[in-house]
């Protein structure tokens, strides 16, 4: 029997929400065996961040070393990354052994205002990571950073999915618009420029811990499991829409998705 393989490279969240830990349910909701190079500990839980410790770029990637000489992934999902030396590592292991269908979440800043990138690394990560990656999913503050200009609006985000698009040189770009007023309305720029929406309305409530994390996480599975891009993205989304839907009430603060909600009515592949 042959399992599709997803490795998430990420750090840790202490509470589970978010991260390698919310990364890991992701893969395990989907059916399909995770793998974890992690690159730094944090300290978090609902209310925040209350420290973060970074792994030595090295020990990163020794990590990647050991995952790709033995079980190699069909699939990579970035998360968290940290240091621009860390950031080099991570895309230099990868190139060596030549990694496929690599999703990037650009994680810069936790939704708690937690900064989780330094500022001197993303110019790192823009020109060693994106470069990379298949897919690439930036929030609206952090397409705001990597387009160059505010991201506030819908006509925004589309401009900024084909500029990211366009300064990567390939790949598709994922602007999402959780942080909409009205709608959580995602834009995926395709080849060519191409624009797709993906429309979901807009969920009431506090707990959204992790919904970055578990959507590139998501998409890494479809795109594991041999899915198209667009296709992969959407199946994704709603899968992250029934997680927040059903979610677990937990914590005091921004509580966690509910990994597990039962999708027995919901065949995402």
């Amino acid at each position: 029997m042959t399992v599709p393989v997803v490795l998430s490279i990420a750090g840790s969240d202490s509470s589970g929400g978010a991260g390698i830990q919310a990364d890991l349910k992701t893969i395990m909701a989907d059916k399909l065996y995770g793998e974890t190079v992690i690159t730094s500990v944090t300290a978090q839980n609902t209310l925040g961040v209350q420290g973060v410790m970074e792994l030595p770029p090295e020990f990163v990637s020794q990590q990647i070393h050991s995952v790709f000489d033995d079980i190699r992934p069909d699939a990579v999902k970035i998360g968290m990354t940290g240091s621009p030396q860390l950031i080099e590592a991570i895309a230099d292991a990868l190139t060596e052994y030549h990694a496929e269908h690599i999703v990037v979440d650009p994680v810069m800043v936790a939704t708690t205002g937690a900064r989780l990138l330094p500022e001197e690394s993303v110019k790192t990560l823009e020109d060693k990571l994106l470069p990379l990656a298949e897919i690439v999913t930036p929030n609206m503050s952090e397409a705001s950073v990597l387009a160059g200009f505010n991201v506030e609006t819908k006509e925004d985000m589309e401009k900024a999915a084909q500029t990211i698009q366009d300064n990567m040189g390939h790949g598709f770009v994922l602007v999402k618009g959780g942080h909409l007023s009205d709608s959580s309305d995602d834009v995926l720029c395709t080849e060519h420029d191409r624009l797709v929406w993906m429309d979901a309305p807009k969920v009431k409530t506090q707990n959204t811990h992790g919904t970055g994390c578990t959507l590139s996480s998501a998409i890494a599975c479809g795109l594991a499991r041999g899915l198209s891009a667009q296709a992969a993205v959407a199946h994704a989304k709603k899968y992250v829409n029934g997680a927040i839907k059903h979610n677990l009430g937990l914590g005091k603060g921004n509580g966690p998705l509910n990994h597990m909600w039962d999708r027995s009515s919901h065949d995402l592949f």
